[in-house]
């Protein structure tokens, strides 16, 4: 597989700072001004990368969705609108940054930052290669885990600081609904940590033989379910759910800190596709001559167009059967997809800790079908009652007569 990473990567810049500097006549006894100029380059890339791509995601999304809605979307500011992402960069710099008089002003000017800040951290450990620096942390799936969890915080940081009736119950709803999410998301990554062995991202992309959407797909719609809803996207967007709360957690937000929270918020689609690239669609893996990181790239665009899709269609969820689908569907399905793994582990290694790519085909066969009954329940458990329309009976009122007869 031809591996682009030599391009850009941190050893890269590492080398490229050690050669300057030490020409100029530092040594290697400061290799610490080596690592703080190569990670402060690499966080430069990475950022203004990410930010550019949501940028571009935000104008793909909205003329995605006019196609789906039969209307254009944007189409003003360039060819095929898209300039347009800049033009609302534009207009949300020059626009008033309101602060409410009674908000906290700290907690409402660090919300957005904390809203961001995880989301930009996740990339750090996604492994663009099967060297990358970050991407080989011994606990990348839990560091995923931990940062996601920030984001609870700072949606409630944003409603307590407007001190907006609001604002606050779209905060209460967005933090029970994260909180738990994050629980059958856990859940869904287990069965990976299983059958890989490892908590770091390189490793589990190197045991994907056979990629794990195929080995777990009850796994993989368990975390799916549990990432769009951490999102905070349709069918999932009861936090801004406009009809009830006005615009929820961000109601009192304009200016800039606006423009950073729905950076954040367009930028989760972007980060769920990488890391369900990696836990399930096997990272950088595909067929020569096209690089590895050209693949991922791929895939990526594939999971961020089916995120599309649902919220494109899907209609909003109320709050209860949010909650209902998270504790009464997901966990449970969770629970059952372990057990199942494990089982099928124990039985197919015989005590050998690996598993080979026989063995994984098994699995998926079985998985697959236990799968396919365990969806059809849940249509009929969770789904509509009835399925055909009910013949209609026409109302006595509709028979009245006039004229006293």
């Amino acid at each position: 597989m031809i591996d682009l990473s030599g391009f850009i990567g941190f050893h890269n810049f590492y080398d490229l700072y050690r050669d300057i500097l030490t020409s100029l006549g530092l040594n290697d006894s400061a290799s610490w001004v080596f690592y703080l100029a190569a990670a402060i380059t690499f966080s430069f890339v990475v950022i203004n990368v990410m930010i550019l791509s949501t940028a571009f995601y935000t104008w793909f999304e909205r003329r995605a969705i006019g196609r789906f809605h039969a209307r254009r979307g944007p189409n003003r500011h360039g060819p095929f609108g898209i300039l347009q992402p800049f033009a609302d960069v534009i207009k949300l710099i020059l626009k008033e940054d309101t602060v409410p008089d009674e908000a906290d002003k700290p907690v409402f000017t660090l919300a957005p930052i904390a809203l961001l800040a995880p989301t930009l951290l996740i990339v750090a450990v996604i492994p663009l290669s099967d060297d990358s620096f970050l991407g080989s942390l011994n606990i990348g799936v839990l560091f995923i885990v931990g940062v996601t969890s920030v984001n609870s915080i700072a949606i409630f940081m944003a409603g307590w600081g407007s001190r907006n009736k609001y604002a606050i119950l779209g905060s209460m709803r967005g933090a029970a609904m994260l909180i738990s999410y994050e629980i059958p998301m856990a859940l869904g990554i287990t069965g990976v940590l299983l059958v890989s062995g490892s908590l770091a991202l390189t490793e589990i992309v190197k045991t994907q033989s056979l990629w794990f959407i195929f080995v777990m797909p009850i796994g993989f719609f368990v975390f799916m379910a549990a990432a769009t809803a951490e999102m905070s996207r349709t069918p999932f967007d009861q936090i801004e759910a406009e009809s009830e709360l006005g615009s929820g957690y961000n109601t009192e937000y304009s200016g800039i800190k606006f423009a950073i929270l729905f950076l954040a918020e367009f930028m989760a689609p972007i980060i769920t596709a990488a890391i369900v690239t990696t836990l399930f669609l096997g990272g950088t893996s595909g067929f020569d001559p096209i690089p590895g990181q050209i693949w991922f790239v791929i895939k990526m665009i594939i999971v961020i167009f089916v995120l599309l899709w649902f919220r494109a269609t899907w209609p909003r969820l109320r709050i209860d059967q949010i909650m209902g689908f998270a504790w009464k569907a997901l966990f449970g399905l969770g629970l059952f997809n372990i057990f199942l793994i494990a089982v099928e582990y124990i039985v197919l290694t015989n005590g050998d800790e690996t598993l080979t790519k026989s063995d994984m085909l098994i699995m998926g066969v079985v998985n697959w079908i236990v799968g396919i009954i365990i969806i059809a329940i849940m249509i009929n458990v969770f789904g509509r009652k009835k399925l055909s329309r009910p013949e209609p009976v026409p109302s006595p009122l509709a028979n009245m007569r006039t004229g006293g007869q």
